[in-house]
């Protein structure tokens, strides 16, 4: 037990060593970055700084699995320089058993950062899309609800707020839909309802529509019209509306599921948000098979020889497995794989390559 404790303080310390140095230089590379971006519009250095402090979270927890395999790989060497390998073994305790502990913490660090870390980065990323978008002057076009899904266009002298009951795959057709236009300088001006909008070449064309004018009438309905068709003039584009949903990583892992199915509810696919949601909760197997890998190459005395090797191989394997994350991630979010399939079968099949390479080392 007294062994256990004491590679779990020696992994934990290395491994909280390596996260300082990464957000050092990260923070570093955010600062250049945010200079270049705000280059354009007048931003002091503490709007650059808040912003880099805002984007920097993101970015160390996009590269936890990195940070995991460079801490294995450390801490092993260190072990291995130092002849605490050898006594270990001598005392012993076999290779696997001596895991016990990194693979204990890297576990115990996954559900920290899944379950703490992933809310405080989907917090952070919003409040810098919000500074963000304040000070290089743009603007979200769509919002999601309880009450249906809510899209705003127009220009400096006027507004529309649009409210749909449900909407297609890309939020191009709208059903049961009210448009609300306001002028900047008179207020609401005109109330559209209509049955179904589909956008198209820079105009909403509404069916079955009743419109109400607003603006200098005594009685609304009494001046309200009816139309088979409507052509609303339109500043959005079916990117735009796409874009507005922002990225899965913005949304709180405790918030995810009641996202996904309000997604459902309006119509939208929820693929992309189901595959991040399950990768998020395989997060720390993965960190576990990114310890496992380390070890498969570095839990070795070093008077062996080709350490510099076995370290590019464990480097090179680590990333093969990142990468090939990636790709299942992919194939998720197009429909080509199921969502528990493409987050669990890397981080499982990496954990499976590990240990057969492990046990080949140990028993031959």
């Amino acid at each position: 037990m007294i062994l256990h404790r004491y590679f779990a303080y020696r992994f934990a310390k290395t491994l909280l060593g390596v996260f300082f140095i990464f957000f050092v230089i990260l923070s570093f590379i955010e600062v250049v970055e945010q200079l270049r971006r705000l280059g354009s519009v007048d931003a002091s250095f503490q709007d650059v700084l808040t912003l880099t402090l805002l984007k920097v979270p993101t970015g160390m927890y996009d590269i936890l699995p990195l940070i995991m395999i460079l801490a294995t790989i450390a801490l092993f060497l260190g072990l291995a320089r130092s002849s605490e390998l050898v006594v270990t073994r001598a005392a012993g305790r076999s290779a696997l058993l001596s895991l016990v502990a990194p693979l204990l913490v890297a576990f115990s660090f996954g559900i920290m950062a899944v379950g703490a870390m992933n809310p405080i980065v989907a917090a952070t990323s919003k409040q810098y899309e919000a500074r963000s978008d304040a000070l290089l002057g743009q603007s979200s076009v769509l919002a999601l609800g309880s009450s249906g899904l809510w899209l705003r266009q127009g220009n400096p002298e006027r507004q529309t707020v649009i409210r749909a009951q449900s909407a297609n795959l890309d939020g191009t057709a709208l059903s049961q839909v009210t448009f609300l236009t306001f002028s900047t300088e008179s207020g609401p001006v005109r109330r559209v309802e209509a049955e179904r909008a589909v956008l198209s070449n820079g105009e909403w064309l509404a069916y079955n529509v009743k419109s109400w004018p607003l603006s200098n009438v005594i009685n609304a309905e009494a001046s309200a019209d009816t139309f088979e068709t409507l052509s609303i003039p339109s500043t959005l584009t079916a990117d735009e509306i796409r874009d507005s949903f922002g990225t899965p990583s913005s949304i709180p892992i405790w918030d995810l599921p009641d996202f996904i199915q309000k997604l459902k509810t309006a119509g939208f696919s929820a693929q992309r948000h189901e595959v991040w949601m399950q990768m998020e909760l395989a997060l720390p197997v993965f960190l576990v098979a990114m310890v496992l890998i380390g070890a498969s190459f570095t839990l070795r005395h070093q008077r062996g020889g080709r350490t510099g090797l076995m370290v590019l191989y464990a480097i090179l394997l680590s990333f093969a497995i990142y990468f090939l994350r990636n790709f299942a991630q992919v194939l998720g979010e197009n429909g080509q794989l199921p969502a528990i399939l493409a987050a669990w079968a890397p981080p499982l099949a990496a954990i499976g390559l590990s240990l057969g390479i492990l046990l080949h080392n140990e028993d031959g």
